[in-house]
């Protein structure tokens, strides 16, 4: 029961949040925010330095990031297109087997969606899940979703395909929220 659970213990069974406005760590470096990150997920492992850096290099060339900005702290003075990069980077590197993505969309430019959604389909995997949470269609241009859910008031409302969330955008929400109270 992961409501049981207290925030590390989540985070070292597999489970990554990004948010949808991430938080500024002044004076904590991006690689050390993600070397220590990763040594908490393997206690009693020693995350080799040279192989971390390697894959760290790795991972930020696949989401277009400069690498001296593994030096800088973490999110601070970053736009929202490097803030959205920088939590895929992180969600890259730790490798989580549910991830829950809170509006990644939010506050991106064309070009930063693109490279945040090539980012996440580069990283779907049989081992993981992503929950994906977005209000508009653009997002799911550049990715396929599995399935399309429509929550209110903690209660999934209707379920479909990529065609429900194409049928959203052109409807909104109202139509559902309509056949939900005619039931």
């Amino acid at each position: 029961n992961l409501l049981e659970m207290e925030v590390d213990e989540r985070a070292r069974a597999g489970l990554f949040l990004a948010f949808q406005y991430p938080v500024d760590i002044p004076g904590v470096s991006i690689a050390n925010f993600l070397r220590t990150s990763l040594q908490s997920r393997k206690p009693g492992e020693e995350v080799d330095i040279f192989d971390f850096q390697e894959d760290l290099l790795e991972k930020m060339a696949l989401l277009e990031m400069d690498p001296s900005f593994a030096e800088r702290s973490v999110n601070e003075g970053f736009s929202g297109g490097e803030k959205k990069r920088n939590e895929i980077l992180q969600m890259a590197v730790l490798e989580p087997a549910l991830a829950l993505l809170d509006e990644t969309d939010s506050g991106l430019d064309i070009d930063a969606l693109r490279v945040v959604a090539s980012g996440v389909n580069s990283l779907r995997s049989p081992d993981r899940a992503i929950v994906l949470v977005t209000h508009y269609q653009g997002l799911l241009d550049y990715m396929e979703p599995d399935y399309v859910h429509v929550l209110s008031g903690g209660r999934i409302l209707k379920s479909g395909d990529k065609s429900l969330a194409l049928e959203l955008e052109k409807r909104g929400y109202d139509w559902i929220k309509q056949e939900v109270a005619a039931a």
